[in-house]
Formats: C-alpha cells, sequence, structure tokens
C-alpha cells in the first residue's frame, strides 16, 4: 500500500491570491454594468405603474370597462383608467353641455361659472356621472376658449 508523501505543500490555493485586486476590480465592473443594463430594462416607472395598480385594486378602482349603467356607479369608487397617474385633478359636479363650444361636459365647481371646467374624456363615459358630485383626475389640455380643458382620466364618485 502506497502512502502519500506529507512532505509536499498543499496543492489549495491560498486565500490572499482568490481576491486579488485585479478580480475585484473586475467583479466590481460587473456589477455596476449589469444594474445599469437591468435598470433600463425594469424602469422605476414600470414598477411605480405596478404598485398603482395594486393600490387602485385594494381601494375598489373599477376599470370604465365594467360600467353598464348608472346604477352600476357607486359612491367611494374610481371609474376609468385605474392604472394611469394624473398630475391634475379637481372636485365639482359633472353636467351636460360644453363651454364656449369646448368640451363635451362640464365640471361645475364652487365659486360661480368663472370656476367651471370643460371636460373632454377618452376613456371614460361622462354621461354616467351628469349630476353626481365627483372628483375627477386627467390631464390639462391647451385652449384659447376655456379658462381650463380637462381631458377626464378617471373619476371618483364623491356623493
Amino acid at each position: 500500500m502506497d502512502i502519500q508523501n506529507l512532505s509536499q505543500p498543499n496543492q489549495l490555493t491560498p486565500p490572499s491570491k482568490l481576491f486579488s485586486p485585479s478580480i475585484i476590480v473586475i467583479i466590481l465592473v460587473l456589477a455596476v454594468t449589469s444594474g445599469f443594463f437591468i435598470s433600463r430594462f425594469f424602469s422605476s416607472s414600470k414598477a411605480s405603474l405596478i404598485v398603482d395598480n395594486i393600490q387602485n385594486s385594494a381601494s375598489g378602482a373599477i376599470s370604465a370597462d365594467n360600467i353598464k349603467s348608472k346604477e352600476d356607479i357607486q359612491a367611494g369608487k374610481l371609474y376609468g383608467n385605474v392604472g394611469g397617474t394624473f398630475k391634475d385633478s379637481t372636485t365639482g359636479t359633472i353636467t351636460t353641455g360644453s363651454i364656449n363650444g369646448v368640451g363635451t361636459h362640464t365640471l361645475t365647481r364652487e365659486g360661480g361659472a368663472s370656476q367651471s371646467v370643460a371636460l373632454t374624456s377618452a376613456t371614460v363615459d361622462l354621461d354616467l356621472f351628469v349630476g353626481r358630485k365627483v372628483e375627477v383626475k386627467g390631464e390639462t389640455n391647451a385652449s384659447s376658449k376655456v379658462g381650463w380643458l380637462l381631458d377626464v382620466g378617471n373619476v371618483k364618485v364623491l356623493e
């Protein structure tokens, strides 16, 4: 039976040579590069849309496709584009008719006729909310005929 020579040194690489400075630099460059490309494919705006959708479903938001009649509308619910984020919002009562020929509906707010908002919407059927006190969110559009033209993205029924 042969016995190995115990006088030979261990053939394993010492730990100090495993993490040499050149290896560390290569690992750091790969980490930064991969982080950059990952951030491009999974941008924060996509992540915020996912978070908004989760929050909206938890708050009882309802897509505009699910509205069939005025009887389906409930106070406290959000209707319309539930996944969108809109920077402009206001509160009032929706009425039919335009202001100076602009918009399809009008939002009557406190403060008189000068505070009215002309409304349009491609995502929500505003006829379903006529006569209701609502909070509308959307995007302001330019108009030379009215003080405020709002393209409605979603509607929250208050009363």
